[in-house]
């Protein structure tokens, strides 16, 4: 319960600047010119970078997005200070107080993290000038080649439809594990929030690769854009650890339920769970970052063949030219943390969990725990399984053919049979559809 002393809160009063009544129109006046001078001079710079081709280069790259960076983390503020010193209008909503506080930290580390990068393009520049611009027998990559699958050609018709049937599955039936959750308030309980998440995110994973695999498979138009390359590889890695960090979340929250039933609803309130999926957005959306921005610096030379049915980070960095090292070693650290360290908390929370169940004398009680836990086992054995078997092992071990088939696995299997394990295994979810169907047959 709430303290007796505390109420909510609908809106904060800003006492603005420390001037005199009198001294407002000075100030008024002065900060009106310096915010006008900082919005129209970093606009002209981002307009003279934008037009002149001789500009395009990694310095005032850093430098046109430096400013605006420098308009965005003036405009949070500097608004609201003119508005509040000309018409007396001193407060400021619950919401838009929060906001204006996430905006300005933003755009204040973005300046703090633009700066660094600018003074590190300045170090190479000056003290390894030859490493500074691209060697001469290294060219810009405008496209690649995605060779596809290891497939005959009389066999393409067969996979064509054969993926299409799965894409399709995947997206319907995740789609109607959101629909459900939605619908039915019995679902509205931490377990199915992360579920709705979970599916949501199976459905973008798969919509990454699969469409461009399948236009491949039927128009044999085998090119992608450099630009469109990188997105798919952030957007792939993104989602991926993201899918990582949910499941380790929904492991999570099984251990709570199971061996601290009494404190479930204590532990797993909703402050806690909308902070584990924001933060699972968070932590993924940085790592997808640093491995794009790594491959986006790489170098590639005459052969754009990847032999893959996507643009995967690992297949990319063996075309390039340019050293890789520190590539492998994100990916190294990268994997330790979106990856191994997500899949040994699981193993832990599992192992808590298989304790629990022995030590309850019902055969009931454990066919129930069983029951719950089986369908996400079944996704935590897919999903990390092929993806460590993928990454992890020695690279000379696994044949290119092996690697794709690992890759189908967990980018098209795996999210297509979570709506069957999480639908046809659970007894709230074929509850929830018969509720849905029902109504419709009553509409009918």
């Amino acid at each position: 319960m709430r303290p007796e002393n505390q109420s909510s809160v609908s809106e904060f009063l800003l006492l603005g600047l420390p001037s005199r009544p009198e001294q407002r129109g000075v100030f008024f006046l002065l900060f009106l010119g310096m915010y006008l001078t900082t919005v129209l001079g970093n606009l002209l710079i981002i307009l003279l970078i934008r037009l002149d081709a001789r500009l395009h280069t990694p310095m005032y790259f850093f430098l046109s997005h430096l400013a605006f960076s420098d308009i965005s983390l003036s405009s949070i503020t500097v608004p609201k200070m003119l508005m509040d010193m000309q018409a007396q209008q001193a407060s400021i909503s619950y919401v838009g107080c929060i906001s204006q506080i996430y905006f300005f930290i933003l755009f204040g580390c973005l300046d703090n993290f633009l700066l660094a990068v600018m003074a590190y393009d300045r170090y190479v520049a000056i003290c390894q000038p030859l490493h500074y611009m691209r060697p001469e027998n290294q060219t810009d990559v405008s496209e690649f080649l995605l060779l596809g699958l290891p497939i005959r050609p009389e066999q393409r018709g067969v996979f064509f439809l054969l993926f299409l049937g799965m894409y399709l599955t995947t997206v319907l039936g995740n789609l109607l594990i959101i629909l459900l959750i939605r619908l039915d308030a019995r679902l509205h309980t931490p377990m199915y929030f992360f579920l709705s998440h979970l599916a949501l995110i199976d459905v973008s994973f798969s919509s990454v690769t699969v469409p461009k695999m399948l236009m491949n498979l039927q128009t044999q138009h085998l090119s992608i854009p450099y630009e469109g390359c990188i997105s798919q590889t952030y957007f792939f890695i993104f989602f991926a650890d993201l899918d990582s960090f949910l499941i380790t979340s929904m492991a999570y929250d099984r251990y709570v339920a199971i061996c601290h039933p009494l404190l479930y609803t204590t532990i797993m309130r909703q402050s806690l769970c909308v902070m584990l999926v924001a933060g699972s957005w968070v932590i993924a959306c940085a790592c997808a970052l640093l491995h794009t921005l790594l491959l986006a610096q790489l170098s590639f030379c005459d052969d754009h063949m990847v032999p893959h049915f996507f643009c995967d980070l690992g297949t990319l960095l063996k075309l390039s030219c340019s050293d890789t090292s520190l590539n492998q070693l994100v990916i190294f650290t990268a994997g330790l943390t979106a990856i191994m360290l997500p899949f040994l908390c699981i193993l832990v929370s599992y192992g808590h969990i298989g304790v629990t169940i022995l030590q309850v004398p019902s055969t009931k009680g454990i066919c129930k725990a069983l029951s719950t836990c089986g369908s996400h086992l079944s996704v935590v054995t897919l999903y990390y399984g092929a993806i460590i078997g993928l990454y992890f092992l020695p690279s000379s071990s696994n044949t290119t053919d092996e690697n794709i088939v690992a890759s189908v696995i967990y980018t098209v299997v795996t999210p297509m049979l979570n709506p069957f394990i999480y639908s046809l295994r659970n007894k709230d979810m074929k509850g929830a559809l018969q509720k849905l169907l029902s109504k419709k047959n009553i509409l009918f």
